[in-house]
């Protein structure tokens, strides 16, 4: 709606989780660097964590991206699968055919298998990144497990990055069942809010790259309340910052100031409200 009014390509603030408009922070830069880190030297299980809305998906995705194409790479979103659909989905993701292998747990474990022995040629290895994997069952996450036992005397054949909500580590920590998975997590990151000097940061980072190159459009007082209002987390500052973009032009303002930002958090408490 407003993006001719502010000579926008697109929406800078939509909440899809798109990599060409990731914000490396510090923390989400040194998040990168553990995951690629893990994957280059295959370490086996990796895991990110954070609390909702901090950039995970969007990071994850930019690591598929990021990859080489010698890397086969399978991105699941939702994981609230059972073992034999995880399987199923892995095995699609990769690329994998598989109307030619049966359904039950045991030929589709094997057909990853296959599929893991085949890229030993190639030397490029595979990668599972699994998103909200706190939403796993126990029987899911054995399944995972299990598909990190494919390996050769020298190096392990698939990689697999967990990402989640905290409670990932907390459910990983106290549940008995886990232990063994728990003891192979070689690499561990947990992805902060933004700091309040980075939102400003954040905030022409993907104003710039929906389009906009003048002056900036948030005032200061504007950003120190969407600093104030979001605590740092990258979706409500999207949120926050849509809902001002749209106040400032029904006002016909090229600047957002604070009360803008102010009508947008009243429009979003009277949401959460309702």
């Amino acid at each position: 709606m407003y993006e001719v009014f502010y000579h926008f390509r697109e929406k800078p603030f939509h909440v899809t989780a798109d990599p060409s408009f990731l914000y490396l922070s510090r923390h989400h830069q040194e998040a990168l660097q553990h995951l690629t880190y893990g994957i280059q030297e295959r370490l086996g299980f990796l895991m990110i964590t954070g609390e909702v809305g901090t950039g995970k998906t969007t990071l994850a995705k930019a690591l598929v991206e990021k990859l080489p194409s010698s890397i086969k790479t399978a991105l699941i979103l939702h994981p609230t699968l059972s073992s034999v659909q995880l399987l199923k989905a892995i095995l699609k993701d990769f690329g994998s055919r598989t109307d030619r292998v049966g359904s039950s747990r045991g030929e589709l474990l094997h057909a990853v298998e296959q599929f893991l022995l085949d890229q030993i040629p190639s030397g490029g290895g595979a990668v599972l990144i699994i998103d909200e994997a706190q939403a796993l069952s126990l029987s899911a996450l054995e399944q995972v497990r299990l598909l990190s036992n494919v390996e050769t005397p020298k190096t392990k054949l698939i990689q697999i990055v967990l990402i989640g909500q905290p409670e990932l580590a907390d459910r990983l920590e106290k549940a008995p069942a886990l232990r063994a998975l728990r003891q192979r997590i070689a690499v561990r990151y947990q992805i902060h809010p933004l700091a309040e000097e980075e939102v400003a940061s954040y905030i022409s980072h993907r104003i710039r790259i929906a389009g906009e190159e003048g002056n900036p459009l948030f005032t200061p007082g504007a950003i120190a309340r969407i600093a104030q209002f979001s605590e740092g987390i990258p979706r409500r500052i999207n949120h926050l910052c849509d809902q001002a973009l749209l106040a400032g032009f029904v006002r016909e303002s090229q600047i957002i100031d604070e009360s803008m930002v102010e009508e947008a958090q009243s429009h979003k408490t009277v949401q959460e409200v309702r």
